[in-house]
């Protein structure tokens, strides 16, 4: 049992038309972590899945340690010593730690020795580098604590290689910088490889060996981290003649008036719970509020209440200084815009055409609408209009306007919607997770959008699970936990590391008491 090397010649897959990975040649060297960038629909799932036996490759090989082998399928990829961590969890949630650890294994006899696999168990743990409660089930863990099983599972398995997909994307800062840290000194010790897929250049700066780059399915690089920088990753993911980001300029002032201004809000759960505690929060014009806190900790549900997709148990919300119910009457006088978690789900209509789905918010409005003394007919020739227009301003990718929403892909959802909400300069920019799974020239576009919506006096809240999101784009940091607002700090004099400690649930020794802005206060 020893780290292996991996090496793909020349792997090629195709689905009809479409070649998804094109003739790559690639190398990880044993005993080390190598990172695999590139941006959606680059090719990065579709080679590890090739790895594992998902698919099959329609040309080239995959070699294990020098020799070639038929991976066809993930049994044999596993007794071969390769494992996989994916991007959603697979954990069976009714299920203990103990019995989600002993399926991994795939056998399992008819009547097992419970205290022989405690002992088992209880021993592999105590060589792990993170631990967890045996007897806890799914429902008792946190999301990072749901990662970590994930990862255990793996890890008794004993595997001399390991992929691991957006690992970090539930982990708070010192959970990942724990993960990624016990991994790559396994790797480092010789007892396995690792293959990183991340969208993050700080962990490949910090935990990586080697980085790969895939580009539409191709190659485009592979070399040594400390042979490289940033902007030159960057680069090659988005290509030659392609700016790598919108220009993203934070002008200087002071913040405006109060625009949102929540007070002892309480919303309940989905099981009963209160997943929202009497939680008061304030954001003014002008500003980017970041909402940082491990998944399930209350932001989608306070979210969902903003938006009007939940009911509030208490408390006010106010926009602008007026009683606020989230009605579309209400967002459309006092210019309340939303760009929700998964957009096709939540701000969309997917069977409907762009065009439509651009025209929900004045579809109703002049000039899009004759008057109703004449029968209230929509001009749909003007929408269409509308609709390329925003098209071309924002890139949206689309075989016309006529498409049906579910035929884009994320990123071109979200340039959509945001095309849509960002119409008539929105007062009030209610945003949930907007990159999440995108790509990243998809991810530096909405970002530069948002920044220069701020820079107009737009009051944006933002709820990201990604802290470096909320540190590149805000200007306060509010964390939540246990559906309280825990802390609250300017965004230029936040701490990592702070950060995180408040988002795990505990708070630094000497850490200063949380300074939250009530409405009142405001």
């Amino acid at each position: 049992m020893h780290a292996l090397s991996l090496e793909s010649y020349n792997l090629t897959k195709r689905f009809g038309a479409l070649t998804a990975l094109d003739g790559v040649s690639l190398k990880v060297r044993p005993g080390t972590v190598h990172a695999l960038l590139g941006e959606n629909g680059a090719g990065k799932s579709t080679f590890v899945k090739c790895v594992v036996g998902y698919y099959r490759p329609d040309d080239g090989a995959v070699l294990v340690d020098g020799r070639e082998c038929d991976i066809h399928s993930p049994t044999v990829a596993r007794d071969l010593g390769i494992g996989m961590v994916y991007q959603h969890f697979t954990v069976v949630p009714g299920m203990t730690v103990a019995e989600n650890l002993l399926l991994a294994r795939g056998r399992i006899p008819a009547v097992i020795d419970w205290p022989a696999a405690r002992a088992e168990l209880s021993a592999f743990l105590a060589t792990a580098p993170f631990q967890l409660d045996l007897d806890a089930t799914p429902l008792d863990l946190s999301a990072g604590e749901k990662q970590k099983l994930e990862i255990l599972k793996q890890l008794f398995l004993k595997p001399r290689l390991l992929i691991l997909d957006e690992p970090t994307s539930v982990l708070t800062p010192q959970e990942a910088d724990e993960v990624l840290g016990a991994l790559r000194e396994r790797a480092h010790a010789g007892d396995c490889s690792v293959i990183l897929i991340t969208h993050k250049f700080r962990e490949v700066l910090a935990f990586a060996d080697d980085v790969s780059v895939l580009r539409r399915g191709a190659l485009v690089e592979s070399l040594a981290v400390a042979a490289t920088t940033p902007q030159h990753l960057a680069q090659a993911m988005v290509g030659e003649g392609r700016a790598v980001a919108l220009p993203l300029t934070r002008q200087v002032r002071d913040p405006g008036a109060v625009q949102l201004a929540v007070a002892g809000l309480q919303v309940m759960g989905d099981r009963g719970e209160l997943a929202v505690q009497g939680l008061d929060l304030a954001v003014r014009a002008g500003e980017i509020v970041g909402v940082a806190g491990v998944s399930g900790n209350g932001q989608r549900e306070l979210m969902q209440t903003l938006t009007g997709q939940r009911r509030r148990a208490a408390g006010s919300v106010r926009v602008a200084g007026q009683p606020y119910a989230a009605t579309r009457r209400q967002n459309r006088e006092l210019k309340v815009r939303a760009l929700p978690e998964e957009p096709l789900l939540n701000a969309c209509v997917a069977e409907l055409s762009v065009a439509q789905n651009m025209a929900l918010r004045q579809f109703d409005e002049a000039p899009f609408a004759s008057a109703a003394a004449t029968g209230g007919w929509v001009r749909w020739g003007r929408l269409r209009q509308r609709a390329l227009d925003w098209i071309a301003e924002y890139g949206v990718k689309t075989q016309g306007e006529r498409a049906a929403m579910r035929s884009l892909s994320g990123g071109n959802v979200q340039r959509a919607v945001l095309a849509r909400e960002l119409a008539g300069e929105a007062a009030l920019l209610l945003v949930s997770n907007p990159v999440f799974g995108l790509d990243f020239a998809a991810v530096a576009e909405i970002h530069g959008r948002l920044m220069a919506a701020r820079n107009r006096g737009a009051a944006v809240l933002l709820v990201s699970e990604d802290l470096d999101e909320l540190l590149l784009l805000a200007d306060r940091i509010v964390v939540m936990s246990e559906g309280r607002i825990v802390f609250d700090v300017p965004a230029r004099q936040a701490d990592r590391r702070e950060l995180g400690a408040f988002m795990g649930g505990k708070a630094p020794a000497a850490a200063p008491t949380p300074q939250t802005l009530t409405p009142e206060a405001a």
